[in-house]
């Protein structure tokens, strides 16, 4: 008996006529696969993470639960308004996801929301990247599914845009906002509508939702502007202008509204993160950072890419989009540049660069084959082969240190500065209890005690001692102003505040315990009672397992609902 399998064979045939663009096939499918391949595997990418969230998403998880529930931008109820977040974008849409009970209400099916909504929404923004991607492709090549998917592949194997688009934090939305720059511009130029009112605002309204989603967004303000003058012709000229002032306004407008809301709530013209991070004018280091990103995706890889783009650039057809293809990815590796190097490891910040970078490094490898004679394009395939393994190994291994070591787990910050602390708060008798610590995502959704941000982002006195450098004045406002109940730090932010060289930290504090990983809880010394300081080191002692476990499971979650203690 012979049994035919008919439906795989279609299913094959139907993606290879989608993945030919010359075959005929229905109008959905092809889009289905440039957009569905690399947002799967982006996905499977994401699982090896698995529930991990990066500790500073829980800061901007505690501002939505505040805005939400009507406490107004604070860190905690009752606090003063901090602008301790640098994302309102981003801070909007968890917001929004509160209000529809899909974020910070309890868990889908039993993966806890604070993980589930941030990460599937997360997946649906780099959805759309990938269908900006397909966006540029069908524009400037005969074989968009082809190019798109083999550029989308190319973004999901990268853990540097994997890894921070599931954080928690904002760095999908802006990838977003970059990709759709880019496709709006290479879209207008290929058609003749560049200097168009219509392409004017579309990037106006693209770059003011990047400047809302991070600070440094604020230069894709210039994608358009840029691209208007890189393209201009003699006649266009006032056109041109026009059109760059137009984009510009709509940049001011969204921003310029933010800009006075930030004024009259906080008194600040940038985020306080921005006050306590101290960031200055780039130096000459600024100019070497890119090399970076050309180390982290492999050497051969970039180099191949850049010669691919030199002679995309020499044919007079396709030069002019690609020209505007390149201007937001030349604004995106700026912004890399000139952001003070991140402590949190797999180049956070350069999260626009690799999308923008893998079309432009297919579209350009699309358009300068055709070039090379036969013989040449086999040695070209074998130098793109071994490019891909030597930048294969190189991300493989940086995804397997990750996944073994991710950075600052949010549950774990909850479980060592937030439960293990509610913990001590039993024993003193204090009636309004303070915590002084340099990590808070976390415990700011778990938290009983009033929290003081020794980092500064969430606390505008910190802020500016850290912005001025007068380590001298914030140990004293903390020691001898807040005086807070107990004082949590790691080895690194003891090293950084120097308080344990400070005589008023032994006079005036009891050490209670340091874990196994160097985290040492005080409290101070006149709230205790007698015994108090032995019953501290036994809640310590039982907390330790718990923080353990946290260590031994940092892609794990920590219950379904991450509040304070009824």
């Amino acid at each position: 008996m012979t049994v035919t399998v008919r439906r795989p064979l279609g299913a094959a045939r139907r993606m290879a006529g989608a993945l030919d663009d010359r075959a005929p096939t229905a109008w959905w499918l092809r889009p289905a696969v440039a957009i569905g391949v690399p947002t799967a595997a982006f996905g499977v990418h994401a699982l090896l993470y698995g529930r991990w969230i990066i500790d500073d998403a829980g800061i901007t998880f505690a501002y939505a639960r505040s805005v939400a529930t009507g406490a107004g931008p604070v860190l905690q109820p009752g606090a003063d308004p901090v602008e301790g977040f640098s994302n309102p974008a981003w801070l909007g849409l968890l917001v929004l996801g509160r209000w529809l009970g899909l974020f910070d209400r309890g868990a889908w099916f039993g993966v806890p929301d604070y993980v589930a909504f941030p990460k599937l929404l997360a997946l649906l923004l780099v959805a759309g990247v990938f269908a900006c991607c397909y966006a540029v492709a069908s524009a400037m090549s005969r074989r968009p599914v082809l190019v798109a998917t083999a550029a989308g592949l190319v973004t999901a194997a990268v853990p540097s845009f994997v890894i921070w688009t599931v954080s928690g934090l904002e760095n999908a939305l802006l990838a977003l906002a970059a990709a759709g720059i880019a496709a709006v511009l290479v879209r207008a130029v290929v058609a003749g509508q560049l200097l168009t009112p219509a392409t004017a605002v579309r990037c106006g309204l693209l770059a003011a939702l990047a400047a809302l989603t991070r600070p440094d967004g604020l230069v894709y303000a210039g994608a358009f502007p840029l691209a208007a003058l890189l393209l201009l012709q003699r006649a266009d000229l006032g056109r041109a202008v026009r059109a760059a002032g137009l984009s510009l306004l709509v940049v001011a407008v969204p921003t310029g509204a933010y800009l006075a809301w930030r004024l009259a709530v906080f008194g600040e013209f940038v985020p306080n993160t921005a006050i306590a991070k101290a960031q200055g004018l780039p130096g000459l280091a600024a100019a070497t950072r890119p090399g970076e990103l050309l180390t982290y995706v492999g050497w051969p890889a970039a180099l191949l890419a850049v010669a691919a783009v030199g002679a995309a650039l020499t044919r007079p057809g396709p030069r002019r989009a690609l020209v505007a293809l390149l201007v937001p990815l030349a604004l995106a590796v700026l912004a890399f540049g000139v952001l003070a190097p991140d402590w949190m490891g797999q180049l956070r910040f350069a999260t626009p660069v690799w999308p923008l970078g893998a079309l432009v490094g297919v579209v350009a490898a699309d358009i300068a084959a055709p070039l090379l004679a036969a013989r040449a394009r086999v040695v070209v395939a074998l130098l793109a082969v071994g490019a891909a393994a030597v930048s294969g190994l190189a991300l493989v291994d940086g995804a397997r240190a990750f996944r073994a070591a991710p950075t600052a787990p949010l549950c774990l910050v909850a479980q060592n500065t937030g439960r293990a602390v509610n913990s001590y708060a039993e024993v003193v008798d204090v009636p309004d209890p303070v915590l002084a610590a340099p990590d808070l995502g976390g415990a700011a959704l778990v938290s009983d005690l009033r929290l003081v941000d020794l980092v500064g982002l969430a606390d505008e006195r910190i802020a500016r001692y850290w912005a001025a450098g007068d380590l001298e004045g914030l140990r004293t406002h903390l020691l001898t102003e807040v005086r807070p109940t107990f004082i949590t730090l790691n080895p690194d932010w003891a090293r950084m505040t120097e308080l344990l060289t400070d005589r008023r930290m032994f006079e005036g504090y009891d050490r209670i315990a340091t874990s196994p990983a160097g985290v040492t809880d005080w409290v101070r010394s006149d709230v205790l009672g007698p015994g108090d300081l032995s019953a501290l080191r036994a809640r310590a002692d039982a907390a330790l397992v718990a923080d353990e476990a946290a260590r031994r499971s940092p892609r794990a979650s920590c219950g379904d609902l991450l509040v304070p203690s009824p």
